[in-house]
């Protein structure tokens, strides 16, 4: 999809969209909506009024307008997702050359933010879930390579245009990698493919990554790691990322690490998942897929940021070696844990890459993210990620961001008293509580454990919302979650940092 700012309309595009936000808006655009298409005014507004979501079509003899309703004073995700939902659903009448005005409505505010969410929602709408299907379906008309969206604005908001659109079309055009990386199979996505994907990206991005094989992991001592992939044929891999911005930033620069569950296929191990929903399990690397998009777009927009992105990779499986519940396995951090269930495999792997993180990068912030427990699905549906930190702070510039954005999230406890639950009689921690009760409070308990109390340290639990049901698949599919809201993090500490404790 190929953009372009202009002030006035191509006489070779016959599609032209028109937001709108509210009857404010449309009032005001009335009158040049009337000189253009030579409609009745009186009634057009029988049938469209601006709200959230309303389209209307009106025509004259060289031109089709859509007017897209937005509703009163429209947010980011809302914004976004009406421009998802339009792409998506014309794209069998939508042509490859279109424009979009906002010369008709001055009510969008902030613009910038306005216009990224229009650019990130078409071509997200564009997306085919189909990867793998040997009769493809014809490419969006408006993600071809001829393709061309005519931006039109005043000329005094050329540089503002600019940059939202690279900006949302960065993040978009990850975010579909993204997609086909969770949407994959199993057999089409080991830990190596992981592994590969993430040094293609550091090459067409120009930052660094690190992929350990297994040897290496096991010469430095990534034991839980090892511990998860001994039922595997496939062999573990450990991801280290690093984009480094700050080369010529003048500002007080902070490193953030993320840490990312890269499981591959989950089975449970011995503690074998029900098979009603296995096939869904694909997706349990959704944490390590927000790492990559977000270490990516980064890259891709040059942030003046130090961030680190950590992912242990792994499949977990059945076989003669797989760890059994009451083993006792060591841990790269030097603490031991005892397997209680082996489906609770994603803390373990988490746990080294936490610690490997702390003593190798040292992050003013530390954030983990992981599709991690069925307890916070419980908690929260399909509707938002359960947030488990030590920092309000962090609490409250994480919860800004994420109603910005549109990835909820909610804080949960972690109270000293659930650390009681994760005792063992013969390890330094167990790995699950053994309870049907607090399931995503003492994973995260778990977590912590091996953070070395760190001061700005947040967990967020995102199995509900990584891969979920949508009206653009007919099955559960990825949502990408994750790397908008740590973008929005990121962004926000460039421009008002939290102070490190």
């Amino acid at each position: 999809m190929n953009f372009n700012i202009t002030h006035q309309l191509d006489g070779q595009i016959d599609t032209l969209i028109v937001p709108i936000a509210g009857k404010e808006a449309l009032d005001s655009a009335l009158p040049i909506l009337k000189a253009k298409a030579d409609i009745s005014t009186k009634l057009l507004c029988k049938d469209f009024s601006g709200q959230k979501g309303e389209t209307q079509t009106v025509y004259n003899k060289d031109l089709r307008m859509i007017l897209i309703g937005l509703g009163e004073r429209p947010e980011f995700k809302t914004i976004l997702k009406i421009f998802r939902q339009f792409s998506h659903k014309n794209r069998s009448k939508l042509s490859s050359q279109i424009a979009i005005t906002f010369l008709f409505d001055n009510t969008l505010d902030p613009f910038g933010h306005s216009l990224e969410a229009i650019v990130n929602g078409l071509i997200l709408g564009g997306y085919r879930i189909g990867k793998f299907k040997t009769d493809q379906a014809e490419v969006h008309p408006l993600l071809k390579d001829s393709s061309r969206v005519d931006i039109l604005v005043e000329p005094e908001k050329n540089s503002v245009a600019k940059e939202a659109t690279h900006r949302g079309k960065a993040v978009a055009e990850t975010q579909v990698s993204i997609f086909d990386l969770v949407n994959a199979p199993s057999n089409k996505k080991t830990p190596s493919v992981l592994g590969e994907w993430a040094l293609q990206s550091g090459l067409d991005h120009n930052y660094k990554v690190r992929v350990m094989d297994k040897a290496q992991i096991k010469k430095i001592g990534l034991e839980a790691l090892l511990a998860v992939n001994r039922g595997s044929d496939s062999p573990a891999v450990f991801i280290v990322m690093e984009y480094d911005g700050t080369k010529d930033y003048d500002g007080k620069s902070k490193t953030i690490g993320l840490v990312g569950k890269g499981v591959t296929f989950d089975s449970g191990g011995l503690s074998l998942k029900p098979s009603a929903n296995m096939h869904f399990m694909k997706s349990d690397m959704g944490g390590a897929a927000a790492v990559f998009g977000t270490v990516e777009v980064a890259a891709k927009l040059q942030l003046p940021i130090h961030v680190v992105g950590i992912v242990p990779a792994t499949d977990n499986s059945i076989g003669s070696a797989a760890i059994k519940p009451s083993d006792v396995i060591d841990s790269y951090s030097g603490k031991t844990i005892e397997i209680i269930d082996t489906d609770a495999e994603g803390r373990l792997i988490l746990a080294d890459g936490i610690a490997y993180m702390l003593k190798k990068f040292d992050p003013d912030i530390l954030i983990d993210l992981a599709t991690l427990t069925g307890s916070t699905v419980r908690t929260f549906g399909y509707h938002a990620a359960g947030l488990f930190t030590n920092n309000d702070k962090l609490a409250n510039q994480l919860n800004q961001v994420s109603e910005y954005t549109g990835e909820r999230i909610w804080r949960l406890p972690i109270w000293d008293i659930y650390q009681d639950d994760m005792k063992s009689d013969v390890a330094d921690i167990k790995n699950f509580s053994g309870k049907p009760i607090a399931g995503a409070i003492t994973a995260a308990k778990f977590l912590q454990f091996f953070t070395e109390e760190h001061p700005n340290w947040a967990h967020l639990d995102i199995a509900g919302v990584a891969f979920c049901d949508s009206e653009f698949s007919s099955q559960k599919s990825s949502t990408a979650f994750g790397i908008r809201l740590l973008l929005e993090f990121i962004k926000s500490e460039i421009e008002k940092p939290i102070t490190v404790s």
